[in-house]
Formats: C-alpha cells, structure tokens, sequence
C-alpha cells in the first residue's frame, strides 16, 4: 500500500459510506479484499498537494471473533497482503456512543495513528445529548473530530487531521486505562462505561430517546403494521424496477437495433456481419440492456439503507425467514430475483454472512424473473387456449410454485449442503436520517461499473458461442424457400413481394435451425426428455433457451416458420399450438404444455445468472451445483406432472 494511506472503520449505519463518497467522490473503485470475494471500495481524496489513499473496510461491531468482517479488517490492521494503512479513521456514531465505543476501543490496542470522526452531531444534539469532546480525545489519546457527513460539516477539519496522520506528524498517546489486546469484549464494553461517563457532563444519560422515533418504530417494527409497510415499500420498488426501468432499457434496445441496422448496411452479407450483428452487438445489448435495473436497484437500496429502514424490514422478516435457513436480510434479494435474478444476486451483499448470502444466490433464481412472462404467456395459453379464467390462475400458479422451490431449498441446502443456521441478527436500529442522493448516485454507478466489468465479457463470449452453435453450419435453401423467392421477382406488386420474401425467410429460417449444431443437439438429446412429452422441436427450444428463457419463444417461433419475434402475434401463437411431431401428432398436448411450464419455473436456464453466481461466490462449483440442483429438479417434477396427467388420461 502506498505511504500515504488512510483506513476508514466503523460499525454498520455509521454513515461510513458516506463519508466516503464525501472524502473520495468519483476517484473511487470497487475491487476484493486479496484472497476473498468480499468487496472493498480503495479512493483517493485531495487533501492540499497531496493525495491520500483511502481503504473503506466492512463494517462490523468487534474486531473479536471469526467472521469474515473481522478477519479481513485485522489483517489489514496486522500488514497482510500489504495493506496496512499509515492511518484508520474511526467514524462513530454521536447518537449512540456505547456500542461504538467499544470498536473503538479494540481499535486503539492496535499500532496505527487513528482519529475518531464523531458522525451525527446534529441528531445527538437533537436527542439531547451533549458531549465534551476533548474530555472524549483526553481519554482515546487520539483526536476526536465533531461532524456531520451527510452535510459535508467538519470534513475541512478531518482532512488536516487525516494529513498529518498520514505522514506521521501527529503521535498518539496510548490511555493508560485501556484494556490489553486481547482482552474480553466485557473489559471493553467496561472501559466505555467509563469514558462515557467522563465525556457526558454530569455522567453519562442512562438512554437517550426520541420519541419519534420510537413512535415510527412502533409502527414499522409491528408483526402485523410492520409487514404491511414492508408489502408496500417493496411493492413499490418492485414497481420501480419494472416500470421506470423499462424506459431506459428500450432506448438500450433500440440504439443497439440502430447499431446492428448500421453495420448491416456498411458491410458485405457474409460470416462476419452475422458474428458482428448476432454475436457480439446482440450479445453486449444483451448484457447492457439490464444495466438500468441493476442501477436503479442500487439507487434505490442506498436510500432505503440510509434512512434507517432496511434495519427495520430485515427484523420484521427474521423471524419467517430462519424457519426455511435464509436471514432476514434476504427478502431484498428475492423480491429484487422477481425482476432479474442478476441484480439480486448482486444485492446479496447486504448480507453481512457468507452462510447466509450463499443461501440466498443459490435459491435466488426460483423466483420468476420478467424474463419468464413471455414463456408463461405463451404456455398457459396454450395449456388453457379457452379458458381465460385458468390461464391467469395458472400464470399465478408460476409466481406461487417459483417461491414454494426457493424456500424448500434454502431449508434443504441447510440440512445438506449449507449447514448450520441463519446467523442470529444481532442489530441495533440505527437512527432515522435524510438519505444521501449523491451517495445514492455513487452506489449506483459503482455497481453499474462492477457489473459490467466483470460479468460483460463473460456474457458477451456466451452468446457468441450460442451464437455460433445456432447459425452452423450452413444449410442449402428448401426448394420450397427457393421458389418463393422466384416468385417474388416475378411478382409487380411490392406488398405481394414482399410478403412472399417473408415467407421465404421463414422457410429458411427454420431449414437452419433444424440443420443447426443446436438442432443437431435437440436431435441427439431428445430421447432425454422423451419421458416429459418433448418431441425434438420442443428439446431444441429448451436447449437455446438455457442462454436466456425467453429464447425460447423466438426459438419455437423460428421453427413454425413465424420469424424470431419475441412476443409471436395471433397467428404465429396458433401455428405454435397446431404445430406437429413427425409423426403427425401434436406437439402442445395439455399434459406436454403443463410439463413444460413446470420445467420452465423450475430449470436454470439463464446463463447471465450463472455468471454473476460464479463472480459473486468466488468458486465455479457454486454455479455448477445451482446449474444441476435446479434443472434436475425441474426435469423431476415435470416428468411426474407429464407422466400423472397421462396416468389420469389427460393427454
């Protein structure tokens, strides 16, 4: 680490981000502590002529103890993996000393300068609290810096101190009171009694109360009033995601549409156009396309983090959540799995154990994401074509047995594969607080970059691949192709032309497809999911459809000769449910629809998802577990729905 670099700890909604975001601004990004998947954020802040680099470490209560939190910051307090800082800033927070303090004091036994940044001031003064600051520096031996973060208020002051700090100008002197290292966090929790009590004129208040926010609390932390509030925050956000989100990904869709019609009209028909357009523009939209929802989700999280109010959700959900092995924390990501899985899996580091988060990004994608609605349309509709009224409660029915899987899991995975239990919440409900917009902004274009660094190019190689396989080889065009092209030319009206063109295209479409290394595979692999009701069309849908699920219906589309559309019309929809086997039977019996929409609420069948498993766990094999575990399940369970409607005589 360099010479001049400054550590920044303190317990969790302490404001540490920030004074961050305050300290280092846009001069900041996101990495992994050396050895693990836990992120750290390393910035730069300009403190006169010289920039001083900062290392936000995770918050945590103690530095006693075998979390990852607390492993991580005593190495870097110890020099391993040279990351040992010249300085530590210590934040605080004013309106709730006594569980601060006691980090604090864990903090001193170490060898670093550190200067104790004394954050919310004005909601400590607010609650009638009065300290006597240099009674508090007179006992840590160290400097003590009043301020307010969100206000930027003695941030001036904290910055000399930090430059001094930094390059060794100021000593600290050790309390001679202060517990040994190594000493018992009772000891501690003892030494902080007595500083409070020396730092408060007249002793040290026995609680400081406000009473609003305990009239919030009694409202928001009800079991009943409590869970209400909480279905309608993520109710809202849920809607936020859908609906503001769907904006800015259409202009994605139609720049990138813009771009692939560009490079189509500059280049020569040939392989490389096609690698260029399908492969990697259709790739890199795939990729940025979900880029607004993972910024918003962000965005909005941080506001939500910042107000108090996520403390309060994660303790009304603990308790339902630990009978099935998730935390309380957990109900972000699966309600955010609801839109995609991807920015849920990412929102998992809300969850301060690894026990926990894993739990929650294995189970994460059983929630039915947007992606699925365009499959359930179609299957429903062709499970119930008519019977509205069943159609919608067995589109219902997706969200319900989607949910029913995740939480079955998590408690599997914690008798099996994750044992032990959700860690106890130990939480002190932070202060309510007027969230940070500009902390909000930079938490959103933090994640926006981490996604795109290190999921990008892994998803953009995917679709290449998917690309590859679905375009070889080369198929000769059908005769009947071939004639309706013929005919076109000889055709004088352009409406009639052009709709013969279209057909040819169809034509040929599925001709490539059908002779395609991935309708080869559907050929090989159909026997596999004989025992569903597939016949080799349908085998071919589901295997395109493991790079996205809604491929799949562009994928059926393709083969009844209706073009890629992703949303088929009318007639298309009803060429998919009169379309045949080879041997003339049905392809969309009842029992097949109903076996196949099970397959498709159940299975893994997103690749994207599979690599930002992989990226947020660290290890492969988590993604090849999520990959095996849900597909299986889903081929069990749609071959003894398949199998039991044909039982039943439903065919």
């Amino acid at each position: 680490m360099s010479a001049s670099s400054v550590a920044l700890l303190g317990n969790p909604n302490t404001g540490k981000t920030t004074l961050f975001n305050r300290l280092c601004g846009a001069r900041a990004k996101t990495s992994n502590f050396p050895g693990t998947t836990t992120a750290m954020r390393v910035g730069r802040s300009q403190v006169g002529s010289e920039s001083i680099e900062v290392i936000d470490l995770p918050g945590l209560y103690s530095l006693q103890g075998e979390s990852p939190e607390a492993t991580i910051v005593r190495g870097v307090l110890r020099g391993d993996a040279d990351l040992r800082p010249s300085a530590v800033i210590a934040l605080v927070d004013a309106s709730n000393l006594f569980r601060n303090l006691v980090l604090v004091g864990e903090l001193l036994t170490f060898d670093e300068p550190v200067v104790v940044a004394l954050n919310m001031v004005d909601i400590a003064e607010r609650t009638g609290l009065r300290l006597d600051v240099p009674t508090l520096s007179r006992r840590f031996g160290v400097p003590v810096v009043p301020m307010v973060a969100s206000k930027g208020i003695g941030l001036d002051d904290l910055r000399t101190i930090m430059a001094s700090l930094a390059t060794g100008a100021t000593a600290r002197v050790r309390p001679p009171d202060l517990p040994a290292s190594g000493a018992t966090l009772e000891q501690f929790t003892a030494w902080t009694d007595d500083v409070l009590n020396d730092a408060y004129p007249g002793g040290a208040p026995a609680a400081a109360s406000d009473a609003r926010t305990e009239r919030i609390d009694r409202v928001l932390t009800h079991p009943l009033s409590g869970t209400l509030v909480f279905l309608t925050v993520m109710g809202a956000l849920f809607w936020t995601l859908f609906e503001l989100a769907a904006i800015p990904m259409d202009l994605i869709e139609l720049t990138f549409g813009y771009l692939g019609a560009g490079v189509s009209s500059v280049m020569p028909a040939g392989a490389i156009r096609e690698l260029l357009i399908d492969g990697v523009i259709g790739g890199i939209a795939g990729t940025v396309v979900f880029l607004p929802q993972i910024c918003l989700l962000f965005f909005m999280i941080s506001l939500l983090e910042d107000t108090g109010y996520l403390a309060r959700a994660a303790f009304v959900n603990d308790r339902i959540f630990r009978r099935f092995g998730l935390p309380g924390q957990a109900f972000v990501p699966l309600l955010t799995a609801h839109a995609c899985a991807l920015p849920a899996i990412m929102s998992t580091r809300l969850i301060p154990d690894r026990r926990d988060r894993l739990a929650t990004i294995m189970v994460a994608p059983f929630m039915s994401c947007s992606a699925r609605l365009p499959v359930y349309i179609l299957l429903t509709g062709l499970l119930f074509a008519d019977r509205p009224e069943l159609a919608g409660l067995a589109f219902a029915g997706c969200y319900l047995l989607g949910s029913a899987a995740a939480f079955f899991s998590a408690w599997l995975f914690g008798k099996i594969a994750l044992k032990g239990t959700p860690r106890p919440m130990v939480l002190e409900l932070p202060t309510y607080k007027r969230p940070s917009w500009t902390n909000a902004v930079l938490t959103a274009r933090d994640q926006g970059q981490a996604f795109l660094q290190t999921t990008g190019t892994v998803i953009v190689a995917i679709c290449v691949v998917m690309w590859w396989l679905s375009a070889y080889p080369k198929v000769d065009a059908p005769v009947e192709a071939v004639e309706l092209r013929l005919a076109a030319e000889a055709r004088v009206a352009p409406a009639e032309a052009d709709d013969l063109l279209t057909r040819a295209d169809a034509i040929q479409a599925q001709a490539e497809q059908s002779g395609s290394f991935s309708g080869m595979m559907g050929r090989t692999i159909q026997p596999v999911f004989q025992p569903l009701g597939y016949d080799w069309q349908l085998t071919v849908g589901v295997l395109t459809s493991f790079l996205a699920r809604e491929v799949f219906v562009s994928t059926m589309s393709v083969i009844v000769g209706g073009g890629a559309e992703a949303e088929p019309d009318e007639g298309i929809r009803q060429r998919i449910r009169t379309m045949t086997r080879d041997d003339g039977s049905l392809v969309f019996t009842r029992a097949t629809a109903a076996s196949a929409l099970v397959f498709f609420v159940l299975a893994m069948q997103c690749l994207p998802t599979l690599a930002v498993t992989r990226k947020e766990t660290g290890k492969v094999k988590y993604a090849v577990v999520q990959l095996v575990y849900m597909s299986g399940l889903a081929y069990v369970t749609a071959l003894v729905v398949y199998q039991s409607l044909r039982a039943m005589g439903i065919s």
